[in-house]
């Protein structure tokens, strides 16, 4: 009989959970500093999406990328532009492994803005494989923005 009692009560409470308790963001990561991509990108968003969780709700996340921020999505540094930055070159394996548990784990969308891509001649097929190309940073930032997603800017 509790069992059957706890079984409506999980049932009941999980058709009262709505939209609203659902945040949603959208990030428009511009930075290449890699302080700020650790600690406000990496380490901000797990600990802002558990924070939800521990709260019973959720929040969902994309981050669009452009700017200066496409460093650290790149497969093959020695073929892009960024192919000097040997900070970056010792931390990459590490920060590609910490971008896959924000995907696997707390469900974090990555874009990247194609028309960037092309001007700074990075390929897609060098770009990490959760990363989806978008037409432009400006069109993905809105459609999420006309989809109810708030709007951030780490720069």
């Amino acid at each position: 009989m509790k069992k059957f009692i706890l079984l409506i009560f999980l049932f009941i409470t999980s058709l009262s959970r709505g939209e609203d308790e659902v945040a949603k963001v959208v990030i428009d990561f511009r930075s290449g500093d890699l302080h700020i991509f650790e600690n406000y990108l990496i380490n901000g968003l797990a600990n802002n999406i558990q924070y939800y969780r521990d709260n019973l709700k959720e929040l969902k996340v994309v981050v669009v990328v452009h700017g200066d921020g496409y460093k650290f999505f790149i497969k093959n540094l020695d073929k892009s532009p960024y192919k000097d930055d040997i900070q970056l070159k010792k931390k990459q394996k590490e920060l590609k492994e910490r971008l896959e548990n924000l995907v696997k784990f707390y469900g974090v969308r990555f874009e990247m803005c194609k028309a960037g891509m092309k001007a700074r001649g990075i390929s897609e097929d060098n770009i990490y494989s959760f990363v989806k190309p978008v037409y432009s940073a400006l069109v993905g930032l809105v459609n999420w923005q006309n989809k109810g997603y708030a709007y951030m800017v780490f720069q």
